[in-house]
């Protein structure tokens, strides 16, 4: 690691690397961070918590060039980290969808409605000083806030402890099915805060589904009560991705008696 890579000068610093996590380091990551309003984006993994570790979904993700920040397995409250908090992460592809949960997930949809890969559209995951990826391994149909929250608190004080407001500008993620239908504000976008990866512009991600914000993050700040920055940033549609079959892309490619950690 080069010298300076985990700091971020001039704002709320934590440590680059979450205290109480599991440690895989990604081979590659999304590059430089182009500064702005600090995010956290929360998306969904499309695999079984109740079979599948944070351990062997960032193994996939890895695998796949496609790390976040943080897989957290919500049941076991097992966390793993693949790349530092200041550096960008790569799973919220534009013209792709993480969480397209079918048995054959397509990572690279290219169905009608998909967005095309390379229409000179801003890189997102580089956007803000901080924009931290937490993949859960669950599924976007049925929200993770449903169940158990397990480990929760150290995320959430993780951070925290970077200045990452405690407020949902584009309100609570839509539900599921209804994803791909919602619009996804950049002006919204730019308030900086927490985020579905369904609320990212240009993201094609339908999860993580109708979670319950406060009981993530406390009593959520409204739409409508967030300053919005100034500038002709016109709310903007994502381009909605074909949804694919349900089923795991952590298991996405690989055979049925693949070897993959339980969760337990």
């Amino acid at each position: 690691m080069t010298e300076g890579l985990d700091r971020c000068e001039g704002v709320p610093m934590g440590d680059a690397w979450m205290p109480t996590a599991g440690y895989v380091r990604a081979s590659a990551d999304g590059g430089q961070m182009k500064g702005g309003a600090p995010r956290a984006v929360w998306l969904t993994l499309g695999a079984d918590p109740q079979l599948i570790s944070a351990l062997s979904a960032a193994q996939r993700l890895k695998q796949l060039g496609r790390p976040c920040h943080l897989v957290w397995n919500p049941i076991t409250g097992e966390t793993v980290q693949l790349i530092p908090i200041v550096r960008a992460g790569c799973s919220l592809n534009v013209g792709t969808d993480i969480d397209q949960e079918g048995p054959t997930a397509d990572l690279y949809a290219t169905g009608p409605l998909a967005a095309e890969p390379n229409d000179g559209v801003a890189d997102v995951h580089t956007e803000g000083r901080l924009c931290v990826q937490v993949g859960v391994v669950g599924f976007g149909w049925e929200p993770f806030t449903s169940g158990q929250v397990t480990g929760l608190d150290p995320i959430m004080d993780w951070l925290d402890s970077w200045g990452i407001p405690r407020r949902w500008p584009a309100g609570s993620p839509a539900p599921f099915a209804h994803a791909h239908t919602t619009p996804r504000s950049r002006r919204l976008w730019a308030c900086g805060g927490h985020y579905g990866a369904s609320q990212v512009p240009y993201c094609t991600a339908a999860g993580p589904g109708a979670i319950d914000v406060e009981r993530l993050t406390g009593v959520p700040k409204r739409a409508a009560d967030v300053p919005l920055p100034r500038g002709n940033g016109a709310s903007q549609r994502a381009r909605a991705a074909a949804v694919s079959r349900m089923g795991g892309v952590v298991v996405e490619g690989e055979p049925a008696d693949a070897p993959l950690a339980r969760a337990g």
